[in-house]
Formats: C-alpha cells, structure tokens, sequence
C-alpha cells in the first residue's frame, strides 16, 4: 500500500486524508494577514498550511521585473501582485516558528532552487510542487536530492508529461504523492473530471484533490472517493484583490469543509465487515422478532407448524430457523409466548471449566443473577451497580470468589465525569463513586482477596470535542485524590473514542492513548480496568495500532474486560465477530494471569450464554497463541 509520511502523520489509503490550507499568496504580503490565516486554519482543523516562496530575480528576466509591459498581458498582470506580495525571509522564519507553537505543520512551494535550499534549512517536513512546475525536472531533481517527501500538483499538464515526471521521480527514489487538479481560479464543475484521480492512482502513490472550484462539495467527495490529501486555498475575505481570494474559502466555509470531510471519512468505514453498532443492537432486541409457542410445551413433545408463531422481542430462537425447530423434539417445558432457544434444536452451550484460560475469570452479575451463575464455576463475580443498585443489600452469602464492583457510570442525565471542568458535576460524581466504595467494603467480608471498584473516568462531552486536555487530567488526579479507597483497588477503566451514553453524539476526550494513561497511573501507582473493545473503537478512531498499545499497556493492568469490537461504534460484540485478532492478543498477554470476565453486550441472557460463548472461544485463542 504506497504512503509517505510528513511529520508523524502517515498518508495514503487507510489513513485519514491529510487536509492542507493554502494560504499561498492571500496574506497579500502583509505578516499579520498570514498569522490570522495561520489562525483560522488552526481553527478548522487542518494538518497543515501551506506558503509559496520565490526568488524572482531566478525566475523571470530583468527587462519583465523592470518593466512588465514588455511581456504578455497576463504576466504585465501577475508580475506586479508577485512583486508586491513576497515575504521575507524573516517573515518566513516567524511563521515557521508560530506554526509550530500552534501545533499545526508549516509546509511551502518552492519555485526555486534558493527558495527550496532556503525552506530545507527552515526544516520543513516535505516539499509541496506548483502545477506549473510538475514538468521543471531540473527543480524536482533539487528536490529529490534533499530526501523530503513531495506533493505534486498535476494540474495544467498533459497525461504524458504526468508519465514522465512520475519515472524521472522513482528513477531517484523520491517519496511523492500526486493531486489532480484543474489549475482554472475558479475552475469550473464540468471541468474537474474528478474521476481522472483512478488513473493517477496506477502510478503505486498517494492520489488526492488539489481543488479551486467554488464550495465544499466537490473536496468532500473527492475525500469519500479516495483522495489521501485534500487542499483548498483559504482567504479571510473573497472579495480581496489578489490571484487567488475568489477561488479560496473564508474561515467558515473551510471549517465545515474539514467538518464534513471527516464525517464522511468516519462514514465510510472500512467496507471490510458488517457489524451491528449498539444502538442497531438495542433497536433489534426491542423491534426483531422471536419464534415463540403458541401454546404449553410439555417436554418429549414434537415440535409442529401450529406450535409455533413469530413474536417481539429478538431474544429467542431467529425466525430463520423456523425450518429447524419443525420436527424436533424439545427436552423442556415451555410457556405459552413462551421463546425457542438455541437447545430447543440442539444447540447446547457448554463450558469445559477444566481447560478455560488460566485467568481468574468470571461473569458480569447484578444481584438477582449470583445464583444462576455459580454453578459455571467462577472465580470471580463482577457486580455491574446502577445508582440505585447501590441502595441494595447484598444477601448472596459466604462465596470463595474475588469481588470487582463496577461503578455506575451515570445517575438519571448525569454522566459520571472525574475530568469535567464542570465542578458541580464533578464533586457529584465523586459522591456517587465513594458510594460504591462504601458498599464495595461492605460487601468485601463475603468474599475472599481485596475487592477491586471499576470506575469510568469520565472526560465526556457531546458533540464537540473539548481543546484542553491537560486540564482534563489535572481534574482527574485531584478527584482521585478526593476518594478514600482505603481496603479496595481503585481501577480506572480505558474508553472509548464515541461512547453511548443515552443515545446522544458523545466523545471521549482523555483516557484512551496508552501513553496518556501510562503518563497518569505510573507516577500515582494506580492500575486500571483494560477493556479490550474500548481500546480497539478508540484505536480504529486513532489510526494506531492496537497491538502495539495493548502491550504497552500491559504492565499497568490489573483486570481485564474482554470483548469484540469492529469500526467506530461496534462495541460489546462477541468474541471473533469483530476485528479483534485474539491468537495475536494472546501471544502479548499470555503471561497474565489475573482477573478477567468476558463483557459481552447482552451477555447475561438465557443463562449467560454469551459469556460461555465467550469463555469457550477466548480459550481456544489463548491456548493457540500459547502453542504459536
């Protein structure tokens, strides 16, 4: 898959598409205009921003810089705005320097090869090529020889001259992508021929749509169909004089072009699977249909056409299988409406409790289900406590098993946050979650080992994501500090990028990176819950990789949830009906061998059938990666 890499981001397909401002010449040679457009681009969330720079004394005779009306009129016309709008070197310095303090990358066209030993000085992270110079090989020679990657316009230039360029730019190793592009300002609908990225596409580099058209739709569906980059010119105003300003998008129109972009690159998915997200799985439990008995079953009875009807919820035996049920002979009774289920056909779910994975593992449980779930054998019991859960007295008895409370993670439209800037809700939620660790210590007698509390950190916010992130961890450390969790071990729990919280938009926007969860818990000692299918919707988001993180991660976990996950939203699966390769987990974390439970959605029902589901296929994984 051919890519190139500018700075630490990776482009090419699979990656997000990396958005370029253009500011070029639209700061019409005044700095402070090229800061507020700096600005601005920050604001839209751009990767970069790009300049143009130009020694024009080496570009153009001294009869045309003397006089313009000696040439042609569109250069007697060019010539003086060049003229007029070219920084200085110390400007270029400044702006490199400010780029980098707002976070966002510094890139610039050389027409030259002064400007282009200037800017490799600069230590710009690549080289971005004029349409006009896709053909000047004895430029892009310079070029290559610096050993920076390339973005090549391709507009104004014939197929065979792309031909040319593109095997006198491999001939030297060059790392380069290439942009279609139509160099009219603005360029007309019916003469972009978006399309003609497929055929840039076989030269084996990074396509993508260096666009001057009016609007935002012609950019954003060029992203959906492929582009690896996207660049626009930006303006403040279009009305200013100027070459470019008319073909630009002032502030807002970029910032819901990058908007959009990103939606449809989030909407796009990988294409590789079909997966239910969770609000697909609760509509289908309540909305999808059951086969159900019309009548009591009695056991030893057969199984015939009149018995059976089709009936909400989707909790039972798939109408799919209706052809199965028919004929068979069921083993229990069964109520009127009562559901088939999976061993009404003989689909029994057993767990050898022998040969599971050495993991302390267990089930999710609330109070109501212990019993039911004793006779598997477990470990451990990890209650799930809603607020009011917690306003129940535990009468389960004496168990010889590990505790784990999970705290509830909201109370009536009130996320449990530790990192909100909202101090009201903030000291709520550590009301709420010193009430779990109350109960957890009561409940700790009837169990054996110190009890472990799960608790969500938090760092939520809808629709919009929040800027300051340090501010969210600062937040964190002192609402820790403010829990007694004398006689437990407290464990914060990893989340995900687009969590589902009341069916809303919700984002993440700490406690997910590895490395920023390593940076909190390592200087406070502190552990954490690692949730597999968390982590994975977060790194599918990220575009890192989850392998590499997990590891990372490993030292500092102390109980594991493990499920599947797929895409952005595919949370809770199965285990092997999401991305997730387990053998390949495994081999990283076959040297754990502490307390676990399989958290699949809806995995209580019908008997913890889910869980023995999952247990039977987490250990087949873990014993083959232990073979491997």
């Amino acid at each position: 898959m051919p890519e190139i890499k500018i700075g630490d981001r990776l482009i090419g397909d699979g990656h997000p598409a990396y958005i370029i401002a253009e500011i070029g010449v639209n700061h019409n040679g005044i700095p402070e205009l090229a800061f507020q457009l700096i600005d601005a681009a920050v604001d839209a969330g751009v990767d970069a921003v790009k300049f143009q720079k130009r020694n024009l004394e080496k570009l153009y005779p001294k009869k045309y810089l003397d006089n313009v009306n000696a040439g042609e009129k569109n250069l007697a016309f060019l010539l003086p705005i060049l003229q007029k709008v070219e920084l200085s070197d110390e400007d270029f310095v400044r702006l490199h320097e400010y780029c980098a303090k707002k976070g966002i990358t510094f890139m610039c066209t050389p027409f030259d090869t002064d400007s282009a030993d200037f800017l490799a000085d600069l230590g710009v992270p690549a080289f971005k090529v004029a349409s006009a110079d896709m053909i000047n090989l004895p430029l892009l020679d310079h070029l290559a020889q610096k050993g920076l990657p390339m973005i090549l316009s391709t507009g104004m230039s014939r197929m065979e001259e792309v031909e040319t360029t593109v095997a006198f730019l491999k001939q030297r190793r060059a790392q380069f992508a290439l942009l279609h592009c139509n160099s009219a300002y603005p360029a007309a609908f019916e003469d972009i021929n978006l399309r003609f990225m497929q055929q840039l596409a076989k030269f084996d580099v990074p396509v993508g749509y260096s666009g001057h058209e009016r609007g935002i739709a012609i950019s954003t569906v060029a992203a959906a169909v492929g582009a690896n980059i996207i660049e626009r010119h930006i303006t403040l105003d279009r009305t200013m004089e100027g070459p470019d300003h008319a073909a630009s998008l002032e502030p807002v129109g970029f910032k819901k072009m990058v908007r959009d972009i990103r939606q449809v690159e989030t909407a796009l998915g990988t294409g590789e699977e079909k997966f239910m997200s969770r609000g697909e799985i609760l509509n289908r439990e309540v909305l999808a249909k059951s086969l159900v008995a019309t009548r009591d079953i009695q056991p030893g009875e057969t199984i015939t056409a009149e018995m059976v009807t089709v009936k909400g919820p989707g909790q039972g035996l798939s109408p799919q299988l209706y052809d199965q049920l028919i004929g068979h002979t069921v083993q229990r009774a069964i109520e009127a409406d009562g559901m088939f289920l999976p061993v009404d056909i003989g689909e029994l779910i057993t767990l050898d409790v022998e040969h599971t994975l050495p993991m302390d593992w267990g089930f999710v449980v609330r109070h109501a289900d212990v019993e039911a779930m004793l006779p598997f054998q477990p470990r451990i019991l990890e209650f799930h406590f809603t607020d009011r859960d917690l306003d129940e007295e535990y009468t389960g008895g004496q168990q010889d098993l590990g505790l784990v409370v999970h705290a509830p993670e909201f109370w009536g439209h009130n996320l449990v946050d530790l990192c909100t800037p909202d101090e009201r809700l903030r000291l709520s939620s550590i009301e709420l979650l010193q009430k779990a660790i109350d109960v957890t210590r009561q409940m700790a007698p009837f169990f054996k080992g110190v009890p472990k509390v799960v608790v969500h950190p938090g760092a939520a916010s809808l629709d919009h994501p929040l800027e300051d992130k340090a501010a969210l961890y600062t937040n964190l450390g002192k609402s820790v500090d403010a829990l007694d969790y004398a006689g437990v071990e407290l464990l914060l729990e990893n989340l995900p990028a687009h969590p589902w919280y009341f069916g809303g938009q919700w984002l993440t926007n700490a406690f997910m990176d590895a490395y920023e969860i390593i940076d909190f818990l390592k200087p406070r000692g502190l552990k954490m819950c690692y949730d597999t299918s968390h982590h994975k919707l977060y790194c599918n988001w990220a575009h890192v990789d989850f392998y590499e993180q997990a590891e990372a991660l490993l030292p500092y976990i102390a109980h594991l949830h493990l499920s599947d996950a797929s895409g952005l939203d595919g949370e809770g699966l199965q285990i092997d009906e999401g991305t997730i390769d387990w053998v390949r987990f495994f081999r990283a974390f076959k040297g754990y061998h502490g307390t676990m439970i399989p958290e699949i959605w809806r995995g209580h029902q019908r008997g913890g059938e889910g869980f023995l589901i999952a247990l039977n296929r987490l250990s087949q994984a873990y014993f083959e990666a232990a073979r491997s």
